[in-house]
């Protein structure tokens, strides 16, 4: 998975999640790309969240999702965590499990409001609109025109200036140098110039953009990753499954999907109705 690619997903399950907001653990995080985590943490994106007391069992090719045990440090000993395995066939008894894999953080719509206020330098918090997933970020003025940028995280994360709406992953860039927002992007859209960046037709902003653009269209497409993972949401929520694994077992391949890119799909679904 690139920067980019990872920054579009969350965004995605920000844009469909509970008003907590979604709930990233170690496990998942340790398959970014390199940096990216830290990056994300540094911009304040995500915050610190409670440690997860159930976990993806690593004792045995079943993979089970199972409680941890954590033992605090007392006496000179230090704290350890473990899982004990109830399955009788398996008879794996006790399996440690590292401390850093409880790890988890938060992702919000407040949080990513605050860090691209912050990217895009205005020196206010963000005012939240009502009770809605809408926030004021600040007034973005050049020299000679001005637009109020608000966030919404709303089947997706986008922003608003100038009457115009924008797919927040087209303003913010994930890399080796952390998280960036294209506060010329916004200018333009504020001048009336939105149809390439302002160093020209053929520079390697104007190349990125295009690039973005069609990498959007692809996954978006029917048929794309986005859609497939639409589809594998779907067959969880119609309850023919007892499990996330199953489903994602059986469903996998009618999808072209590998089953990892099936299970993380699943990952955070709400549990179905089942008769």
């Amino acid at each position: 998975m690139t920067e980019s690619g990872l920054l579009e997903q969350i965004l995605e399950r920000l844009g469909r999640a509970e008003p907590d907001g979604e709930i990233i653990g170690a496990d998942e995080a340790g398959q970014w790309p390199d940096g990216a985590l830290a990056s994300l943490i540094k911009a304040e994106v995500l915050r610190p969240a409670q440690p997860a007391r159930v976990i993806e069992c690593d004792g045995c090719e079943r993979n089970c999702f199972m409680p941890v045990i954590v033992r605090t440090a007392e006496d000179g000993r230090v704290a350890r965590a473990f899982i004990s395995c109830d399955k009788p066939d398996v008879n794996a008894g006790r399996i440690g499990v590292e401390m850093s894999r409880l790890d988890q953080w938060q992702l919000t719509g407040e949080t990513l409001a605050g860090a691209v206020a912050r990217l895009l330098g205005f020196n206010k918090p963000p005012q939240q609109n009502g009770t809605g997933n809408h926030w004021t970020l600040g007034l973005l003025a050049d020299k000679e025109s001005k637009g109020a940028v608000t966030l919404s995280v709303e089947n997706g994360a986008s922003l608003a200036v100038a009457g115009q709406s924008i797919p927040l992953a087209q303003v913010l860039t994930l890399g080796e140098s952390g998280l960036k927002a294209d506060k010329d992007a916004l200018l333009r859209v504020v001048d009336g110039d939105t149809q390439e960046p302002a160093s020209g037709v053929g520079s390697q902003a104007w190349r990125k953009q295009k690039a973005k653009a069609a990498a959007q269209a692809k996954h978006g497409k029917p048929g794309g990753s986005h859609d497939k993972q639409e589809q594998m949401r779907a067959a969880w929520a119609g309850g023919k499954y007892d499990s996330r694994d199953r489903c994602a077992e059986e469903e996998c391949a009618a999808l072209g999907m590998s089953f990892s890119a099936a299970r993380k799909a699943l990952r955070n679904t709400p549990e179905p109705k089942r008769a």
